[in-house]
């Protein structure tokens, strides 16, 4: 008989905007409960969230330490299985790493590690693991981004030869880290969020979605990356040329200073027979454009799709479905696999599919190339 996936977090305390999130997508389906948590490095605060989230005090931890040692020393009937890290980028390492080593399955928030150097020790720590790590790209849960990488995959589109993703944000449009804005604060911080900013915290995204939805890899780029609020540490907006491993062309635009944009992920990409577009602004649609017939829509929860993208939607055609599902959907497919290693049973191929360390590893490598390739006259830089 089957059972719920006990889960702890670390980080995500009061304050805190995507420790919600995450909360919020594990419970969607009914499969992980949250059981503990290390919720803050401030003793008290982690305990005040544990209160507000109806925690046992005898499992709300002082620290991440302190919440893996003593979980792994319960039984296997209590300990929590999976660990979910949704702390600033200075801090996805340490708990990864002691997670990993301690037994506990992971999910944790993008980029995965502070630093490159971070990054590659944590990759040689997972594959020599039998434990489970899942990075939370989340947009990579989207049903209608799903459909657009299996009609890749299945080569409705021919070869690609162009691909075009956006990513333009206006909150930083600003000196708002000069404020109290918790968020803003720590982005903008070289010592918390690494050698990247805009680039780091959402060109990443862009990077991963392109890589993502076309199978291909980029191996050459070239970057144009900007600080225009004065008195800012890090970039807030940044140009990307691309070049793919099979000869197609790209173009990469992430921004924080897009005055008036919210979260306007978008990507379109182009093949010999036709190209597709996608936007988070209208996540349900799939908007496909052939070279030699009109115009076709495809919609979540339509009839016309592909299994992996009907198997990533939830509810009937015609309801919104969203950023929360999308994440959800990763969260999902974490607690199948779990679920078939507790029962010694194989998962379903189609519920693999989510984030790993390799594309970790491969957005902290692209976060050091563009910074390389702006700061360098040479530009073209090899991926």
């Amino acid at each position: 008989m089957g059972r719920k996936i006990r889960m702890g977090m670390i980080g995500g305390g009061q304050g805190a905007f995507i420790g919600a999130v995450h909360r919020m997508a594990a419970a969607l389906d009914g499969q992980i409960e949250l059981v503990a948590g290390a919720f803050s490095s401030d003793a008290e605060k982690s305990r005040l969230s544990g209160e507000e989230l109806f925690i046992h005090p005898s499992r709300v931890y002082r620290s991440y330490e302190e919440m893996i040692m003593t979980e792994k020393s319960l039984s296997d009937t209590e300990r929590i299985d999976l660990i979910s890290i949704v702390t600033p980028n200075h801090v996805h390492f340490g708990p990864s790493k002691m997670a990993i080593e301690n037994g506990f399955h992971v999910v944790c928030d993008k980029p995965l590690s502070y630093n490159l150097e971070e990054a590659y020790e944590l990759q040689k720590i997972v594959k020599n693991s039998d434990r489970i790590f899942a990075l939370t790209h989340n947009y990579t849960g989207y049903p209608m981004v799903k459909q657009a990488k299996q009609m890749v995959k299945h080569g409705d589109l021919g070869k690609i030869r162009k691909v075009v993703v956006e990513y333009p944000q206006g909150w930083l449009s600003t000196l708002l880290e000069a404020s109290e804005n918790k968020q803003a604060s720590w982005r903008t911080d070289p010592s918390k969020s690494g050698i990247a900013g805009a680039m780091g915290d959402i060109g990443t995204h862009a990077e991963n979605l392109a890589e993502y939805i076309t199978g291909l890899k980029i191996n050459e780029l070239c970057a144009d990356i900007s600080t225009l609020v004065e008195g800012r540490l890090l970039d807030d907006d940044g140009n990307v040329l691309l070049r793919f491993d099979n000869g197609a062309r790209g173009i990469l635009y992430a921004s924080q200073i897009s005055a008036g944009e919210e979260n306007n992920l978008r990507i379109r990409v182009y093949g010999e027979k036709g190209g597709f577009e996608w936007s988070q602004m209208e996540p349900n649609t799939l908007t496909v454009r052939w070279a030699d017939r009109p115009v076709e829509v495809y919609r979540t929860g339509s009839y016309n799709l592909y299994s992996e993208a009907i198997a990533h939607a939830r509810i009937p055609a015609g309801h919104p479905e969203g950023y929360l599902e999308a994440f959800a959907n990763i969260y999902r497919n974490v607690a199948k696999c779990i679920q078939a290693r507790i029962a010694g049973q194989d998962v379903d191929p189609m519920y693999t599919d989510f984030p790993g360390i390799d594309d970790g590893v491969r957005g902290m490598e692209f976060i050091y190339k563009v910074i390389e390739s702006g700061k360098s006259d040479q530009k073209w830089i090899k991926f």
